[in-house]
Formats: structure tokens, C-alpha cells, sequence
């Protein structure tokens, strides 16, 4: 069987399209805003407007696969208060729906930090917002623990941002802590029995966007005792293979606390970041990658169904020059 997984589409529909030079609008600080563009014009994303076009390429080369995962980040964030934001609900449920239409019931989403609201990295604008997660399990129909067998194999997914709510929380609201509490503890109870009722001849693909979640399930004595039943997990999140490796050589860097929570969140996750090896993690990239690499891409799983349950992970390409997107898929 195959499985497409594609992470981090990025979708700017035309409310987000109108909102061109965001991030530079909430930096106060001129030479701080300096940097940051220079940091997305060289390094990471100089037009992250750009881009929709690749979703239909990536459709149009996978025209029949047997499942597809969708792992999270579907919009732009241009508000940076997640879908709450209806410029970035559209362009969430404008990517679902090419995907839905392509695929029907097939598709499997996870929720992403985007999808829930995030602080600019310069600007510190924004942040979580509990109208973001009511809009994306009801609105745009994601789950936030969802399990779906195929073959031996048993394919889970679950929203990592309640799961690693510890390093988001200071980014929400005061008056809505106690609401992201009682959710992170719903999620964690949900994915905590999905792996207590695993069958000991199940092994699993575990799919989450951001591997930040990854230490906090690690605690969990129920989790931690089937990992050998963990074949892999898929994240996303990190846009890049070059980021993802570069995580795990940094794994046990203490957390920096002196710059901002959007800093202190990263450091805190690279702490514990050996767990990727634990969780046999891969990366699926963004359909762009980053502009200093142009890497994107998506993931493709096989799953053998043999006495050895066996499943191979190949990245894909796209080419950062692509012409016009192919015919419409929805």
C-alpha cells in the first residue's frame, strides 16, 4: 500500500494573498525588521505568497494512492491567531478541500501550529487561540486523535501542540489557560488508550507535525513501553531535511530563556531532542523547502504486508521552477 504524506502546505487564499509584508508590519524595531527580512529573503522563504501551486503538482503526480496524510499547517497565518482568522480558515479549508476533492475519504489531517495560532518569531504578535481550535475540529473536520489500521500496520495521528502544551501555554490567553489545559489532557487521555489498545502484533506509524511533542509522550509509561511497535513517525513542522538534522546535533542544548518564548520553545525542544531517535523519526518537508536549499517536497510510505511487516519512507522532490499548475483538481 501507499501512503502520501504531504506537511506544511502554506496555502495563501486571497484574504492571506492581500496581506503581503506581514511579519514586517508587527516588527517595531527597525533593525530587527531588517533582519528578519534578510533572514526570509535569503534563507528561509523570500515569498511564502508564492507557492499554492505546488499542492496541485504534488496531487497530480500521486493520482491514486491508497491513503494520504495531511500533517498539519494548511494555511499562511497571516494573522497569527491561527483559523480564528477567517483570511486563514479559507485558505486552510481551500488546501483540504483540493486534497478532500483529489482523494475523498482517504485523507487523514492532523492539526498543525499554524492551524491554532503562533507568535511571530520577530514581531511577537498573536499566539494560540481556543476559537482557532474549535474552528479546526468542527469547521475544517481534523481530529485531534485519529487511527486508521492499514494492513499490519496501524496509522495514528494527534495534534501536537496540546500534547507539548507546556512550551506553547505562555502564548495563549491568561483567561484561556485552563481551557488548553483541559484539552491538552483530553488529547493525551485519547492517544494514551489508542496505544494501550494496540495488539501486540500491530506496529504503528505514529504522525505528528511538530516533534517537539515527542519528550512529552515520552513520559508517558503506557507510550514509552511500545515503542518497539513504533515502526516510524512522521513529523513535519521543520520544512527541511537541513533543519532536521541539525536538530538532532543540537539535541541537550540547555533552553535559552533570555529571548522570548518563541526562542525559549525551540531551545526547550532541541533539550530533548534525542527522542527523535527513539520515535524513528523522519521529516516530511514543506512543499517549497526552504529558499537558501530549494528543497520541497512530500513523503511517500510503502507498507509490505509481509510476515515482517516492513514500511519504506522515499522523499520526492519538486522542482522550485515549475510551470503553471496542472489542470484544476477542484
Amino acid at each position: 500500500m501507499k501512503v502520501l504524506v504531504v506537511s506544511d502546505i502554506h496555502y495563501a487564499a486571497a484574504g492571506e494573498q492581500a496581506r503581503r509584508g506581514h511579519e514586517a508590519r508587527v516588527i517595531g524595531n527597525t533593525a530587527l525588521r531588517w533582519s528578519a527580512q534578510a533572514w526570509r529573503h535569503w534563507i528561509w522563504l523570500r515569498d511564502p505568497l508564492a507557492h499554492n501551486h505546488r499542492l496541485s503538482h504534488i496531487i497530480a503526480a500521486n493520482p491514486d494512492p491508497d491513503w494520504v496524510v495531511a500533517n498539519g499547517d494548511f494555511n499562511l497565518d497571516t494573522g497569527f491567531i491561527g483559523v480564528s482568522d477567517p483570511a486563514a480558515y479559507a485558505s486552510a479549508e481551500t488546501a483540504l478541500g483540493l486534497l478532500r476533492t483529489a482523494y475523498g475519504d482517504r485523507v487523514l489531517a492532523t492539526l498543525g501550529d499554524h492551524e491554532l495560532g503562533k507568535k511571530s518569531l520577530f514581531g511577537g504578535a498573536g499566539g494560540l487561540r481556543l476559537a482557532s481550535w474549535e474552528r479546526s475540529i468542527i469547521g475544517l473536520r481534523i481530529a485531534p486523535v485519529w487511527r486508521q489500521e492499514v494492513g499490519p500496520f496501524v496509522l495514528i495521528g494527534a495534534a501536537s501542540t496540546p500534547l507539548a502544551l507546556p512550551l506553547f501555554l505562555p502564548d495563549a490567553r491568561p483567561e484561556e489557560a485552563a481551557d488548553w489545559q483541559r484539552i491538552a489532557e483530553q488529547t493525551l487521555r485519547t492517544l494514551i488508550d489508542t496505544f494501550r489498545l494496540l495488539e501486540s502484533r500491530q506496529r504503528v506509524i505514529l504522525f505528528l507535525h511538530d516533534p517537539s511533542a515527542l519528550p512529552f509522550l515520552a513520559r508517558e509509561s503506557v507510550i514509552r513501553e511500545r515503542l518497539n511497535q513504533v515502526a516510524c513517525t512522521v513529523v513535519g513542522h521543520l520544512h527541511t531535511g537541513a533543519v532536521f538534522r541539525l536538530g538532532g546535533m543540537l539535541a541537550g542544548l540547555p533552553p535559552i530563556h533570555a529571548l522570548g518564548n518563541s526562542i525559549r520553545r525551540y531551545s526547550s525542544a532541541l533539550r530533548e531532542a534525542r527522542w527523535w531517535r527513539e520515535f524513528r523519526t523522519v521529516l516530511c518537508p514543506s512543499p517549497t523547502g526552504i529558499e537558501l536549499l530549494r528543497d520541497g517536497g512530500w513523503l511517500e510510505l510503502q507498507i509490505l504486508d509481509r510476515p515482517q511487516a516492513e514500511v519504506t519512507c522515499r522523499r520526492h522532490s519538486l522542482p522550485w521552477h515549475l510551470d503553471a499548475p496542472p489542470s484544476p483538481v477542484a
